[in-house]
């Protein structure tokens, strides 16, 4: 080799050329790094190279890969910062050069691999590999001495590699270092849903819930098909969720289709896929549905609303565990569990012939009836608390309770429109509220003048007034522990006018202390 730069002798060249193809080529850091050593002894000739890395967090030194050293003799690489000549120059961040290691203390030889050869003619180079300023690990390579300039000239050379090697390894340790992070988040995200869609959070300590509770517990870990029946607003979908995310397919897609707001002609192609060209508009392929869902859960809500050609494709589905996309002939293999919703009787219209009997059986294998809010009085200030709670925390209003004449009017109403209807009813409530009590006079005026058979009753002027200062009287007692003189100051009136309208009223401070 000639005295010239060896960065520019045509060795040089077309060694840094393949390096930094290998670079690119592979996400696999120690194939690239094994690349790197192979091209090295190719272009420029050298008898043994190391890459060593180190470890940050145990300040311990690594052989990661090696030419011209065996396995055996790699293990034994280890070094601790500023012991030997590797040691010292990831340390010190600076390259050294060792014309002869055989005169050189600071060169240990820990692989033992030059232990049977004549070392007197041997030259060590090792430059660090860094990335800004910090010490990744180092290059290092031997090779016969003979002459300090080529010395040089290998150190430039090496000085250039070990660049392009610390831009891999940051670049690797970035996506490294992400994709740990998304694979925690989704971890994380994962725990949320469960916890979130556990059914010990569904709301209800009424004896029907309790049944509810112990129905979804023994189905959810089985494959069984589930038949949610109840009014519009009942929870079926919350229910829905809790079974799938407390299943053995919880970490597998949950789809979710409402099947009367599908167009009658689009139905197949929404559950079942389609292929392109198969009608006018289909411009590309489309997975269906139950393919997204495949290991997974789907759940159909408003199933009743199938018309009876596409119920007699659902049936097939659901049967052979395989479908075909509208306008094709490939057989797709789906193992999915069915979880299906509706607030119609799906038994009459059997009769009625408007609902298949064979696709009425292959879902009431497991039916869970969900209770009407008026079936479960008990349920109804329990909701409300929790819909106070979420709505004031979304919000952010500091609002403590509900008042005693507007749980009691909550209590009377006959929620036609079940657990939504109040759930829109108390954040209609918390919106308007604004100090720390719902009263009656926040919620809607349906809930204020309705009785328990949802019709209007007629109010004075005089009782409006009364019910309203007894309300604030009540609230205001609630608040001090029954303390009648703080209760008035609170309400800025005199003991004397507080005393007398809690007699005119006949309510009973003692009850609230």
């Amino acid at each position: 080799m000639t005295a010239r730069n060896q960065t520019s002798s045509p060795d040089g060249i077309t060694c840094l050329v393949d390096i930094t193809e290998a670079m690119h080529t592979t996400l696999d850091l120690r194939n690239s790094l094994h690349k790197v050593l192979d091209f090295m002894n190719h272009h420029l000739g050298v008898t043994r190279s190391t890459i060593t890395l180190l470890n940050p967090e145990t300040s311990e030194i690594n052989t990661e890969v090696a030419f011209g050293i065996s396995a055996k003799e790699r293990t034994r690489g280890r070094y601790k910062l500023g012991e030997g000549v590797t040691g010292r120059v990831i340390e010190t961040g600076r390259p050294m050069v060792v014309p002869n290691i055989d005169a050189e203390p600071l060169f240990l030889d820990r692989t033992g691999a030059r232990a049977r050869i004549d070392k007197s003619n041997i030259s060590f180079i090792s430059v660090p590999i860094k990335e800004g300023r910090r010490i990744i690990g180092a290059l290092s390579i031997d090779r016969m001495f003979k002459s300090a300039s080529l010395l040089d000239e290998d150190l430039r050379l090496l000085t250039i590699i070990s660049s392009l090697i610390a831009q891999k390894v940051a670049l690797l340790e970035k996506i490294n270092r992400e994709t740990d992070q998304l694979r925690e988040e989704n971890i994380r995200l994962k725990k949320e849903l469960n916890k979130k869609y556990s059914f010990t959070n569904i709301i209800g300590n009424s004896r029907k819930m309790q049944e509810i509770f112990y129905l979804i517990n023994q189905v959810a870990k089985s494959n069984a098909n589930v038949l949610l029946l109840g009014e519009s607003g009942t929870g079926k979908e919350l229910v829905a969720n809790a079974i799938h995310y407390n299943s053995l397919r919880t970490g597998q897609p949950l789809v979710k289709v409402n099947c009367a707001a599908l167009p009658a002609n689009l139905v197949e192609a929404e559950l079942f896929g389609h292929e392109k060209g198969a009608f006018t508009g289909a411009n590309r392929e489309k997975a269906g549905k139950f393919e997204l869902a495949n290991k997974g859960t789907i759940f159909l809500d408003e199933i009743g609303s199938l018309a009876l050609e596409s119920q007699g494709k659902l049936l097939r589905v659901l049967q052979e565990r395989e479908l075909e996309r509208l306008g094709g002939t490939k057989t797709i293999k789906v193992s999915v569990r069915l979880i299906a919703a509706t607030n119609q009787d799906l038994a009459a219209a059997v009769e009625e012939g408007s609902f298949r009997e064979d696709l009425f059986y292959r879902l009431n294998v497991y039916p869970i009836y969900l209770p009407a809010l008026r079936e479960r009085e008990a349920d109804v200030l329990l909701l409300a608390d929790h819909f106070l709670e979420k709505f004031a925390s979304e919000y952010g209003k500091d609002i403590k309770r509900i008042s005693t004449p507007a749980i009691e009017a909550l209590n009377q109403y006959h929620w036609p429109g079940n657990v939504r209807e109040l759930e829109n009813c108390m954040e209609r409530a918390v919106l308007l509220c604004d100090d720390q009590v719902v009263h009656g006079y926040h919620l809607p005026p349906t809930l204020q003048t309705a009785t328990d058979t949802g019709t209007q009753q007629s109010q004075s002027f005089s009782e409006a007034v009364q019910r309203f200062e007894s309300e604030l009287i009540v609230d205001a007692l609630k608040s001090t522990r029954g303390n009648m003189r703080q209760a008035a100051q609170a309400l800025q009136t005199t003991e004397r006018i507080f005393g007398y309208k809690i007699k005119q009223y006949g309510i009973r401070p003692k009850q609230y202390r």
